[in-house]
């Protein structure tokens, strides 16, 4: 798929452990908007090549013609069932890829998974659900995923995201403070119950973040 940046080996390289080295692995990047999932899943994934890794960086939504579509429909869609279902549909051919990358014993970094869409599909669609909506979301997903190895949630106050966010160009409908805070308490949850979630603070320097969750593969 068109969503793959392979990220070019380090010269100077050192090996990971014979452990760590052995078979693909997936690893996760979630948090609200203005967290920093894209700067630090990138510059983790350049972290991991460095020490020897076979390393895809690739996020959602997609690249791909079906991840365009979910763009558009976030632009333009009506119906909240019709915008989360393509989330899904992307999903479900992004899986396969990332399937296919572990099997052949890369390890695969990615800026938002399922949780993305637990969290923020949980908000908009309570109010047309009411408490059903988690478990629905879930079901709907779950014939389809693989199940991370660590799913790191960048934790950030909302207001802070929202200080992080003002500058950004082309600003979307998820971006503000009301909606993010709601999204941030439904990652809370998911963190509890979900046992490859790793939470960091992501109000600390990025080397930082970056040294807690490389930390965190072991």
């Amino acid at each position: 798929m068109s969503s793959e940046t392979r990220i070019e080996r380090s010269t100077r390289a050192e090996p990971l452990s014979a452990a760590l080295a052995s078979k693909g692995r997936f690893f996760v990047f979630e948090g609200i908007d203005g967290s920093g999932k894209s700067t630090v899943s990138r510059r983790f994934a350049e972290r991991l090549t460095a020490v020897g890794k076979d390393v895809v960086w690739t996020a959602e939504p997609t690249s791909s013609w079906m991840g365009d579509q979910v763009r558009r429909a976030n632009r333009e869609a009506e119906s909240a069932f019709a915008e989360t279902l393509l989330y899904v549909a992307d999903r479900a051919e992004h899986t396969l890829q990332i399937r296919k990358w572990l099997e052949e014993g890369r390890w695969v970094v990615c800026d938002r998974y399922v949780g993305s869409t637990l969290a923020y599909q949980g908000v908009t669609l309570r109010r047309l659900m009411g408490p059903r909506t988690m478990e629905w979301l879930k079901a709907v997903n779950q014939p389809i995923i693989i199940r991370p190895d660590r799913t790191f949630l960048l934790k950030l106050d909302p207001e802070l995201a929202m200080s992080r966010l003002m500058d950004r160009e082309g600003r979307d409908k998820f971006e503000k403070l009301d909606f993010l805070r709601k999204v941030d308490a439904l990652y809370a949850r998911l963190a509890e119950d979900d046992p490859s979630y790793r939470v960091i603070d992501a109000s600390q320097p990025v080397e930082r973040v970056l040294d807690e969750a490389f930390l965190m593969i072991r």
